[in-house]
């Protein structure tokens, strides 16, 4: 297990956040890289739909973010409807580091520069534990579905199957 102390000083930054929130983690940090959720289940030995991947959309010219399982993609028009949007398409890479000042691949859920408005896949809660980005594209933490919801403040939605 990785002392949070030797964590990269972003993924410190954002494990200190969680703590001081009450996660407990682990928190860990791997020279392979845990950008994708194939990659991150591939390093941390669990099933893809255990990964919480924290995506960035624009949803109405405001940048949202979707907790979703690893094991789909995000069908844009269902995402629309569900949040009674008109429009919604993917952040391009400049508009995640603006919107979360963190990196595609290694957006954490919480630490951003503004609030933003949070959606997480109720597929998630299928899972004892999973596993979201640290706010690198190397460092992990481990939650439940339930915190991640609280911590966010996440509006719950049936995304995947």
């Amino acid at each position: 297990m990785t002392d949070i102390e030797d964590l990269h000083p972003s993924a410190r930054r954002v494990a200190e956040a969680l703590q001081r929130r009450g996660v407990q983690g682990p928190f860990l940090e791997f020279d392979a890289s845990t950008k994708t959720a194939a990659d991150a289940a591939r390093v941390l030995e669990c099933e893809v739909g255990a990964i919480a991947s924290c995506l960035v959309f624009v949803l109405d010219e405001e940048p949202v973010v979707i907790i979703k399982s690893g094991a789909f993609r995000v069908d844009l028009e269902l995402f629309a409807a569900l949040a009674r949007g008109a429009i919604v398409r993917r952040a391009s890479p400049e508009e995640v580091r603006a919107a979360t000042g963190q990196p595609i691949g290694g957006v954490s859920p919480i630490n951003w520069p503004e609030e933003l408005r949070v959606f997480i896949d109720d597929s998630l809660s299928h899972f004892e534990r999973v596993w979201s980005a640290c706010g690198t594209p190397n460092a992990v933490f481990a939650t439940t579905f339930a915190e991640l919801q609280t911590l966010t403040n996440a509006t719950a939605l049936t995304l995947g199957a």
